[in-house]
């Protein structure tokens, strides 16, 4: 992982997006490790805080969009034999996890793919059973990009505050301990989001 480090250590546009990239495929790297420091930075006017959030969020597409396409082609059986692999768990994955991301997908539908987005454990995972249930891509790719947008918002919103009243070298283990209370805010945001497509889904076979 030290390559990965080195890429933490020196955050640009190109860095963020090639991270996001590999945390939303199998690769566990830290969303939260990536995004806040970045908006931590651009409130000292390093980076834009704006075009952090949209690298990001272009990132998690590419990477979620591989997911995508590898799961439509080589189906649910290679998927479950990666897992279990050694490489599999080398990135922290087993059958399990790919298991609860299906059942999440689900027992949500295609909303999934934007509520899962904001889910730890499901978030990186999510595109998994949206390629193996052949979702359409585009609308995929939209919710995708609604979901990643919003937790990146999320994550800059929490560096931008942090840069006022923590050193930098205090920023990671901050940003650590404010993990609950964004546990806490994205689940208010999923409920919320499940609640919204629960009642769009009533009127619209109502109206049938």
């Amino acid at each position: 992982m030290s390559f990965i480090t080195t890429l933490l250590n020196n955050l640009n546009y190109p860095t963020i997006l090639l991270l996001m990239l590999l945390e939303s495929t199998v690769i566990p790297v830290p969303s939260e490790l990536v995004v806040a420091p970045a908006a931590y930075h651009a409130a000292s006017g390093e980076l834009n805080v704006f075009l952090v959030v949209l690298f990001a969020t272009i990132g998690a597409d590419l990477g979620a969009s591989i997911n995508y396409f590898v799961a439509l082609y080589v189906g649910r059986p290679v998927i479950y034999k990666f897992a279990n692999s050694k490489w599999g768990k080398l990135c922290l994955l087993n059958q399990q996890k790919v298991e609860k991301s299906e059942q999440y997908f689900d027992n949500h539908g295609v909303a999934a793919t934007l509520t899962g987005r904001l889910i730890p454990g499901i978030r990186h995972l999510i595109s998994i059973p949206a390629g193996l249930a052949r979702m359409n891509y585009w609308k995929f790719l939209l919710y995708t990009t609604i979901g990643a947008g919003l937790w990146h918002a999320i994550l800059a919103a929490m560096g931008w505050y942090l840069s006022s009243f923590v050193p930098e070298n205090e920023l990671e283990a901050t940003i650590e301990r404010y993990n609950h209370y964004i546990v806490g805010v994205i689940v208010a945001i999923v409920v919320l989001a499940i609640v919204y497509f629960v009642i769009k889904s009533v009127r619209k076979h109502k109206k049938k």
